[in-house]
């Protein structure tokens, strides 16, 4: 059996990162030139560590599939980041960041993780700053800073709705800085098929060159996987089109455990399905709730266009039931309100699956050129895509699957259960429970890249630097080769009907319909058969084009697809396993009279910890108790 231990510091909260740090083993400058860090993804969280720990001194061989890392996924985070520094003066601390996270999650995340993710905040944004991240700033010429939702103050950082993109390209230039100094070597079109484990370590990784075809072998010390979150589960997410769980995956299968899976954040302000050949929907920042009233008519099937309806026959239905909070109440909260009007018939479109947000009462308040300068390249985004001027008409908008508060189980190092394996960013699950609040991600992954990861890595890397360069001919190595060439050939000698996206689309839709925004005993049993089903029929009917000797993204898809079926799974042993509510985790059976999520935190106040045990076999359970010392377990209220 796997054992694991959080290894949280010792002392009162406010000062366990600062006992760790001065506790943690160092390595001098000329050892660090002897010791490789494998690091597999560049979008922020991967960026930024690879910066940092070039900057170092280490010798960092960076992996993205993409053709730049400047095309990671982290471009496509609008509305912003957070941090503490309470420039409105309007009552925020490190405390009620902290605070608020643990709420916004439903109590379902570890006290200390969250605390050092928002006392580091701060040093976040003023690295970015001197990255060149050009935020908003106000009159006075100090940053600007807006309100996201679950909150009460105004903490979020933000350049327009461009936050992800530009603070990307501030990490990215750094990266760059070390390629150019030769302390960090950029791996491009390079897909991480496995892991290499030699005597319990991570040691390397096998990968595919998306060009060539070949199959190469990749040495380290230890291995670092930023590698994203894995919501394209569902098809159809707010998620880049080649976002997967591959990497975290096949860690998963070597011995790291795999944290909550189920936890999945539906985004409530999505632009709707518009056809059947869309791969992906398109987000439209939270940030717009700051100005933007959601409702919808009060009578069933109103079909009126938005602005022919009069004020008194439209339901403002999130002030109305959160008063307290009104439009910006977190996103597990707007989504399901969301779903539950539309479900009951109250929705608009042609389909009946979308809510208006309206920024009729901004406009005319502030003037439509305040309004322009806050989410101009939103509003034009949304524009291209449906046609419609949402300085005219309202925004048509719907839940939609987003981002996963599950991946790989990591302790306060951020080091998984395989000794010198990491994960940061949204690949792990520490810092977020059973919801995210808006502008946390690129808060998690910022902080864990820059100022944590480099800090906890060392007290790794102290005990390896006796430890020659590891060859790529070591036995693991060829063994794991081997697995991944006879996995492609496997798929490539099926030669059935259907691709690898139809495979897919089909298992998203289970998964958004019986595992998605609403859960139950029965559909979760539905579901587990259903996929199991299609996993057989993928099997017997797959059809992978052309040649594994060259470029072939049928052939990624399909790989892709193998591990999703594999995650699937998991997520729903997961959702059965826990019945209660929490969070984005709403199992129908176990909600408040007023159909709130209901926790039980008698029975379910523990992370959540599976372990593979093999191709078909059910996930063992472990649980790791979580202990609140410094916040009450409280039912969540926005009212």
């Amino acid at each position: 059996m796997i054992k694991f231990d959080a290894k949280i510091p010792e002392g009162p909260l406010t000062e366990k990162w600062s006992i760790h740090k001065r506790s943690v083993k160092l390595v001098n400058p000329a050892n660090k030139t002897k010791l490789d860090i494998i690091l597999v993804g560049t979008g922020l969280a991967g960026a930024a560590a690879a910066s940092s720990l070039g900057e170092l001194g280490y010798n960092v061989k960076a992996f993205c599939f993409q053709d730049t890392p400047r095309r990671a996924h982290s471009v496509a985070a609008q509305g912003g980041i957070n941090a503490a520094k309470n420039y409105r003066n309007d009552g925020d601390s490190v405390y009620r960041l902290f605070y608020d996270v643990i709420k916004g999650g439903d109590f379902r995340a570890r006290e200390a993780n969250v605390y050092r993710a928002a006392e580091v905040s701060n040093q976040t944004i003023d690295q970015l700053v001197a990255a060149g991240v050009p935020f908003a700033r106000e009159y006075s010429g100090y940053l600007d800073n807006r309100s996201f939702g679950g909150v009460q103050v105004s903490r979020t950082f933000y350049a327009k709705g461009q936050t992800g993109q530009q603070c990307l390209l501030g990490a990215y230039s750094g990266m760059m800085r070390q390629v150019a100094k030769g302390k960090v070597t950029m791996y491009s079109r390079r897909d991480m098929l496995d892991l290499v484990v030699i005597d319990g370590k991570a040691r390397g990784i096998i990968t595919r060159n998306l060009v060539t075809g070949e199959i190469e072998r990749h040495a380290g010390h230890c291995v670092v996987l930023a590698t994203g979150g894995y919501g394209t589960i569902y098809y159809l997410s707010t998620l880049a089109v080649g976002s997967n769980v591959s990497a975290a995956w096949a860690a998963h299968k070597k011995g790291a455990l795999f944290a909550n899976p189920s936890f999945i954040q539906i985004h409530p302000t999505s632009i709707p399905q518009l056809n059947d050949y869309q791969a992906k929907l398109t987000l439209m920042s939270e940030s717009l709730r700051n100005d933007g009233r959601i409702w919808v008519p009060k009578k069933k099937g109103d079909a009126r266009a938005a602005n022919d309806i009069p004020e008194d026959e439209r339901d403002y239905y999130l002030e109305r039931r959160y008063p307290a909070f009104g439009n910006l109440v977190p996103r597990d909260v707007a989504s399901r309100a969301a779903k539950e009007r539309c479900d009951a018939g109250y929705g608009v479109g042609k389909t009946g699956l979308s809510v208006y947000l309206d920024f009729k009462d901004a406009i005319k308040k502030q003037g439509k050129k305040a309004i322009e300068n806050k989410y101009g390249n939103l509003f034009e985004l949304y524009y291209k895509i449906t046609g419609d001027n949402p300085y005219e008409v309202p925004m048509r908008i719907y839940p939609a699957g987003h981002y996963t508060m599950g991946g790989l189980w990591v302790d306060y190092n951020l080091m998984t259960t395989i000794e010198g394996l990491y994960a940061i960013g949204e690949a792990n699950f520490s810092d977020h429970g059973a919801n995210r609040l808006g502008a946390g991600s690129l808060m998690q992954c910022s902080g864990e890249g820059y100022f944590i990861l480099p800090v906890t890595i060392g007290d790794y890397l102290a005990d390896e630097i006796k430890t020659p360069r590891i060859s790529t001919d070591h036995p693991e190595f060829e063994k794991a080769e081997k697995e991944v060439k006879e996995k492609i050939d496997k798929l490539m000698a099926i030669n059935g009907k259907q691709t690898p996206t139809t495979f897919h689309k089909r298992l998203g839709k289970i998964m958004w319909d019986y595992c998605g925004m609403a859960r139950n005993e029965k559909g979760l049993q539905k579901a587990m058969i259903m996929v199991q089903e299609l996993e057989e029929e993928f099997w017997k009917d797959l059809k992978v084009s052309d040649s594994a000797k060259e470029l072939n993204q049928e052939l990624e898809k399909a790989g892709r697809v193998v591990d999703f079926f594999g995650i699937a799974k998991l997520m729903i042993q997961d959702a059965l396993n826990r019945k209660e509510s929490c969070g984005a985790h709403f199992r129908e059976e176990s909600q408040t009279p007023d159909g709130e999520a209901k926790r039980i935190d008698s029975e379910y106040s523990y992370v959540a910890i599976w372990e593979y045990l093999g191709e078909d076999k059910p996930h063992t359970l472990h649980k790791e108790p979580l202990v609140f010392e410094n916040v009450e377990l409280k039912e969540r209220s926005y009212k």
